[in-house]
């Protein structure tokens, strides 16, 4: 799961004049954090947009060359292939290769993945129900949602620096 840390300083803001405190503004900062499997599945997949042919790539390759552990990259690579990401490819020539044109895959269909949905939760149960624990779901879900539409416009030939094919 993608690890977001969300921080509320609405009265050290307050007095560095970064915002007046209005009841129907809140201000947000978010930091979020790839999962070391998400991370992985990045890498492996720019890996894999830039290499040249159409040729599946055994996964020992690619685990190599990028520094992962084959084991791991195994259990990140099987989401990718069931989202059709990624095209498994059987026998003595077999491999992974990509399902699609790189530009036509984007951040957040392979971080979905490999992680599950993005969503937008405080988990503050001793509140659950009332005015506060509403307010702060509000916010979080519409960060989640930013997020969401971030990287959703980002696609995979762009994130490796190259043209769609």
């Amino acid at each position: 799961m993608i690890s977001r840390q969300l921080w509320f300083f609405p009265q050290a803001m307050e007095r560095w004049g970064v915002f007046p405190l209005e009841e129907s503004r809140y201000w947000l900062i978010a930091a979020m954090k790839l999962t070391r499997a998400s991370s992985y599945a990045l890498h492996a997949l720019s890996y894999m947009a830039n290499q040249k042919g159409d040729k599946p790539m055994a996964s020992h390759i690619i685990a190599q060359a990028r520094g992962i552990p084959e084991r791991f990259l195994l259990k990140v690579l099987k989401p990718l292939v069931s989202t059709r990401v990624l095209h498994s490819v059987k026998g003595p020539n077999g491999g992974y290769k990509l399902a699609k044109d790189p530009a036509k895959v984007n951040l957040l269909e392979i971080l979905e993945a490999v992680d599950g949905p993005i969503r937008g939760m405080a988990p503050f149960a001793e509140d659950q129900g009332g005015v506060l624990n509403n307010k702060l779901e509000n916010i979080c879900k519409h960060a989640a949602e930013t997020v969401r539409k971030q990287l959703e416009n980002v696609s995979l030939s762009e994130l490796v620096g190259r043209k769609a094919r």
